[in-house]
């Protein structure tokens, strides 16, 4: 009896040994597949031709060239979609002085989008013989030779995106509604607390530091539908509790 049990031990061993090599083998045939899968996929995403590159769509542009926002971008066709740095592309989109904001889009399977939005130039300003033309910031947007067509001139001793006399004028024909602000020719900045309005016509509108625009704006609106308003040629709101017309 004793020969017996050793025998039913020894088979029962056996036989759970002979169980647990077919599941060994179904864990490392699982594994291997997992394996080829991912591979598979990381060839298909990294190496292969079938996730690249092969349209860039630009909206949003019309101081920039289509071709120039490409190249600054960065992307070229043929790019693995999966290895286009989004962050990266945008950064370098938003470097150009053109450009306010920048998104770059994977549309998959192989199309990028870029989309743009320009700063837009709201006056010119003239500096050693060429026209600049700068946004509501005082950043240059574009310049050439001439004066550019639409917009009123800034004269101010140092324009630029950090010149105090260049925001508070910027400011001030920003917040004009678009019926005044399209009449104005020049506007003069000597300070920041002294911007003067030029106005096509003849007709120069004093108005002080930028602040309290609603309320100036107001008082030029009733101004001109009175008489007195209607025939002066200088309006001063620069100190809204006293408006003077001359």
């Amino acid at each position: 009896m004793a020969e017996a049990g050793v025998r039913e031990r020894t088979t029962d061993r056996a036989g759970a040994a002979h169980g647990r090599r077919p599941a060994r083998w179904k864990a490392v045939f699982a594994v291997l597949l997992v394996l080829g899968l991912l591979g598979t996929l990381a060839w298909v995403l990294l190496g292969s031709r079938l996730l690249v590159v092969r349209t860039v769509e630009v909206t949003g542009t019309k101081l920039a060239p289509r071709d120039r926002v490409v190249a600054t971008a960065g992307i070229r066709l043929g790019l693995p979609m999966a290895r286009l740095s989004t962050g990266s592309a945008r950064s370098r989109l938003e470097r150009m002085r053109e450009v306010e904001s920048a998104r770059v889009e994977r549309r998959w399977p192989a199309t990028v989008r870029i989309v743009i939005r320009e700063r837009v130039p709201i006056v010119g300003v003239e500096r050693g013989g060429r026209f600049y033309q700068l946004d509501r910031h005082g950043v240059a947007v574009a310049d050439g030779p001439s004066r550019p067509k639409g917009l009123p001139t800034l004269s101010v001793a140092a324009p630029g995106p950090t010149d105090a006399s260049t925001l508070a004028a910027l400011r001030v024909l920003h917040t004009l509604p678009e019926r005044l602000r399209r009449q104005v020719d020049i506007v003069e900045a000597p300070s920041a607390e002294s911007v003067t309005l030029r106005m096509s016509g003849g007709r120069t509108v004093v108005w002080g530091s930028d602040e309290r625009a609603e309320e100036k704006v107001r008082l030029v609106d009733a101004l001109r539908k009175t008489a007195a308003g209607r025939a002066a040629r200088t309006i001063d709101v620069s100190a809204p509790e006293v408006v003077t017309a001359q």
